[in-house]
């Protein structure tokens, strides 16, 4: 008999989280980027906008480094739920995948 996997593992929503906060970070880094090309343009419309997203970027990183650990934390947690539920119950997560799946392909029927 063969052990198969859980439904969402750890490590699949660890990896998930952090692949999110680092395509938010070179996210990031690429407005830094095309705010440092556009240094020499201080005067009129385009310095306004230019400090305005200068004050933005600083804030995103600000709120971005507090809620990383906490984002972390909050899908250990979830994932760690979903994990000891899976092997408690394990028909009844099965059950409920094959439920889902089944409305999942009456929707798609339907198109």
């Amino acid at each position: 008999m063969t052990t198969k996997k859980p439904i969402t593992t750890h490590d699949e929503v660890q990896t998930n989280s952090e692949q999110l906060i680092g395509d938010f970070k070179a996210l990031m880094a690429d407005a830094q980027a095309l705010i440092t090309a556009t240094a020499g343009h201080e005067d009129g419309a385009l310095g306004a906008i230019r400090t305005k997203a200068l004050d933005t970027l600083s804030n995103a990183k600000e709120s971005l480094s507090s809620i990383e650990g906490t984002l972390v934390d909050k899908a250990k947690v979830v994932a760690e739920g979903a994990d000891d539920f899976v092997h408690r119950n394990p028909w009844e997560a099965v059950g409920v995948a094959a439920g889902l799946g089944l409305l999942i392909g009456l929707f798609i029927r339907r198109r």
